[in-house]
């Protein structure tokens, strides 16, 4: 399933783990999301990442010490998330988004 989501980081969502203690981590909904951010020159950049908790990782790429190397400081949104039941999934997604360079180019033209 793919869900648009457009929301700023002040609209909190809630995401649940599921764990299953006979088989390990059952189906857990994951999550591909793109962030962008100004440059000090005024231009649009983006970054494609996958999660289990939106509202987590984008509070750790907006704080100073945990993140992603390439995203600390600045001020990041999120501006598209896809849902993905598995974490297999997401990560596949987030490998074709990231070689998408039309799409991302029409995130950053919005």
């Amino acid at each position: 399933m793919r869900v648009l989501v457009n929301f700023s980081p002040s609209k909190n969502k809630t995401v649940s783990t599921i764990w299953d203690s006979t088989i390990g981590p059952a189906t857990i909904p994951s999550f591909v999301y793109v962030l962008a951010a100004k440059n000090p020159d005024g231009r649009t950049i983006t970054y494609v990442g996958w999660t289990l908790d939106l509202d987590r990782r984008l509070a750790e790429h907006n704080g100073q010490r945990v993140g992603a190397k390439t995203t600390r400081g600045r001020v990041w949104a999120l501006v598209y998330a896809e849902k993905h039941r598995t974490r297999k999934g997401a990560m596949r997604r987030e490998v074709f988004l990231k070689k998408d360079k039309k799409f991302r180019a029409a995130l950053r033209d919005r």
